[in-house]
């Protein structure tokens, strides 16, 4: 028998703005279009969030932000 498995298409990525929780132990983070706050804090140390970019799959958030 012989089985083979189908070529996938590769996920297109495009460069995200992300929230990055700003504790070096902590590796939390969000993609800004999803985040409910202007500055959000982490929702797992509490510590304060930063900004950065990050490669990442290509979503679109269809609900409104406020």
């Amino acid at each position: 028998m012989y089985f083979s498995k189908k070529s996938l298409e590769p996920v297109p990525e495009e460069e995200t703005s992300i929230w990055s929780c700003s504790t070096e132990t902590c590796a939390c983070w969000m993609r800004d279009n999803f985040s409910f706050d202007e500055s959000p804090v982490c929702p797992i140390c509490h510590s304060a969030m930063v900004k950065e970019s990050k490669m990442l799959p290509t979503l679109t958030n269809t609900s409104s932000r406020r």
